[in-house]
Formats: C-alpha cells, sequence, structure tokens
C-alpha cells in the first residue's frame, strides 16, 4: 500500500513526522442500458460509457450473449463491464410449459414455474420460477445452460440475481397454491439467492466472475432482510436502483438514501462489497430538463465515495421507463459529459 510520510519544522527547530498509508481509488464506471435490451453501440459511441446492464430470463433459451446480440460480445472484449441480471422471472420462452433440453450431453427437464410475483392489485401477475422450486433442485437444468453459454463468451461479467427483489415481493408471492408475505417472500428468496450463487461457484467459472442481488433499493427493511451476512459473504457487490421521480429528488439525496441504510443497518461483510447502480435515472415528468438533473451526479457520487461506507463503483443510466431520454439527442449529451468528469475519470 503507498505510503506518504509528512515532516513538520517549527521556528524552534523542532520537528514531528508522522505517516499514513492511502489507497488510490480508480474512476467510478460510467454506464447506460437502452430500452428491450437493445444494441447500445451507437448510443455509447464518444462518450466514457464503460459498463452495460443487460436482463435475462432463466427460461429463455439464449441467455449468453443474447438472442442476435452479437454485438455484447464486441463491448465486452473491448473492455465494457458487463452486469448482467438473471431472472427467475418467465419471459422470452415460447410458452410457460414445462422445457426439455440437452446441456453438454446432459438431458433436463425443468418443469413450468409454479411462482407469482409483482401482485400489484389490478395487474396481471407474472410467472416465475419458484424459490421453493430452485431448492429442490428443479430448476438446475436453467443454471447449467446458462453456465454452459457463459463460458464461450471469453470475458467475464456480474451475475446479478433479480432484478429488484423489492418490487417481486412488495404485494407477496405464491408458489404452488400457498401464499406468503412480504417478510416471508424475502427469506425464501435469499435461500433460493444462496442456493443459485453455490451452485454456480461450485464449478468452473471464466475467472473474473462475480455476484450480486438485485434490489430496487425502496423500502429499508427489505433491503435489510435480503442483505444478510450470511449471503453477503457469497456476493461480490451490493446492489440498488436510483431513480429521481419527485420534483424536490436531488441527485445527492437519491444515490443516498439506500447507502445511508446499509451503513446503519448493514454487517460489515455487506458494508466491504463496492456498489454497482444498475439502474438510474431521472423522469422527464418531473424534470423537463434531465440534463440539469444529470450534470449533478458527477459530484454527488464523488461526495458519497469521499463518506463513510461502501463505494459505488459503477452508475448504469436506464434509458427506458423512468430513465426515458427525452429528448435523447440532450440526455446522451448530459451523460456523456457527465462520465468525462470526476470521479468518472
Amino acid at each position: 500500500m503507498p505510503r506518504v510520510t509528512v515532516t513538520v519544522r517549527d521556528s524552534g527547530g523542532r520537528t514531528a513526522t508522522t505517516t499514513a498509508d492511502y489507497t488510490v481509488a480508480p474512476p467510478v464506471l460510467g454506464g447506460y442500458y437502452l430500452s428491450g435490451n437493445g444494441d447500445p453501440t451507437a448510443d455509447m459511441a464518444g462518450g466514457n460509457f464503460r459498463s452495460l446492464t443487460q436482463y435475462r430470463s432463466f427460461a429463455d433459451g439464449y441467455l449468453f450473449p443474447g438472442w442476435n446480440k452479437p454485438w455484447l460480445l464486441t463491448l465486452g472484449r473491448n473492455g465494457v463491464a458487463i452486469n448482467m441480471v438473471l431472472e427467475l422471472k418467465h419471459y422470452g420462452a415460447a410458452n410457460t410449459g414445462p422445457q426439455t433440453f440437452t446441456v453438454d450431453g446432459v438431458s433436463y427437464t425443468v418443469p413450468a414455474p409454479a411462482m407469482t410475483i409483482q401482485q400489484r392489485p389490478g395487474t396481471t401477475w407474472p410467472r416465475a420460477y419458484g424459490y421453493g422450486q430452485v431448492l429442490a433442485g428443479l430448476c438446475d437444468g436453467l443454471f447449467a445452460r446458462a453456465l454452459s453459454q457463459y463460458r464461450t463468451m471469453g470475458f467475464p461479467v456480474t451475475i446479478q440475481l433479480a432484478s429488484e427483489l423489492d418490487t417481486d415481493h412488495e404485494f407477496g408471492t405464491t408458489e404452488s397454491g400457498v401464499a406468503y408475505d412480504w417478510a416471508d417472500s424475502d427469506a425464501r428468496a435469499v435461500q433460493a439467492m444462496t442456493y443459485i450463487v453455490n451452485w454456480f461457484k461450485a464449478r468452473s467459472l471464466p475467472a473474473g466472475t462475480t455476484f450480486s442481488v438485485g434490489s430496487g433499493g425502496f423500502d429499508r427493511a427489505c433491503f435489510r432482510r435480503t442483505h444478510p451476512e450470511s449471503l453477503m459473504s457469497r456476493l461480490d457487490f451490493l446492489q440498488w436502483n436510483v431513480y429521481a421521480i419527485d420534483p424536490g429528488h436531488t441527485a445527492l439525496g437519491r444515490f443516498r438514501r439506500t447507502k445511508d441504510w446499509a451503513v446503519a443497518d448493514l454487517g460489515p461483510v455487506a458494508l466491504s462489497r463496492p456498489v454497482i447502480v444498475a439502474e438510474w435515472g431521472v423522469r422527464v415528468a418531473e424534470f423537463p430538463d434531465q440534463a440539469a438533473w444529470i450534470a449533478t451526479v458527477p459530484a454527488a457520487i464523488a461526495q458519497l465515495n469521499a463518506e463513510r461506507g461502501p463505494r459505488i463503483v459503477r452508475t448504469n443510466y436506464f434509458n427506458s421507463g423512468w430513465g426515458t431520454l427525452s429528448p435523447k439527442a440532450s440526455g446522451l449529451a448530459a451523460l456523456r459529459a457527465a462520465y468525462a468528469t470526476r470521479p468518472y475519470v
């Protein structure tokens, strides 16, 4: 570790010397996501974009790099850090029935997904592979298929399990006809996420593979429940998402919220992990000048990283949903300017 030595001398000729160790933190990686897992290459051109978020369902037969996504290989092999969100939520497959397939000469049959999540009243509840199904080993074929494809990529990724567990569980879950409230769903998810991480780590992974678990970071009790030390000891990053959706929201306040909960509530293992913000954005309805809000982000990240607690190391703008850039050109220009500023350089 580098060390600096300082010696001072007073008017009487007396001296005192002290030393201090220090580290030079690498730049934060500024990143991006384009709606629909679209090809972001054109949007990222000319900017200091060094990180990318992608979403896949374990149900999909084409996780790595994804169907018709050769550009992901190009970006990853050129040093862009890929945060790959792998979800038990079912999408990207032709139907929600059982699947039978062969991976590396081994035949697997995976049953139909048995859980519903995101059970907001008045909406259609998405189906997902159940936490009980995971713990019973019934989803191992899905993990084997993902791993086989991942090994062909030629570079490591961060595997983020789930997009937002708090969003999935906010209104409870139901698996095989049994309903679970928010807290019980969180507890079951922790068991299932631990199983999945352990499953992958028990096998040969590309060197540099890292893991996290997804959180929207909007509920303090849920964040605490889904980040016990037992799970964090298996993970490499903390993760939460950040959105400005109220005129009073500042960049410092929004990025700080979940970090403050982490510092107050989580254990030493969790606090030793750096942070990936897989999604951040500013909603144009409340902030018509999105570019002005984006311009305040570098100073906010620099201040937070100078304070006690886990360091934010990647921030990936979510150009979709709440974060949709409108107009896109000025939003991208603001991102390029932000990512050309300390702490991104």
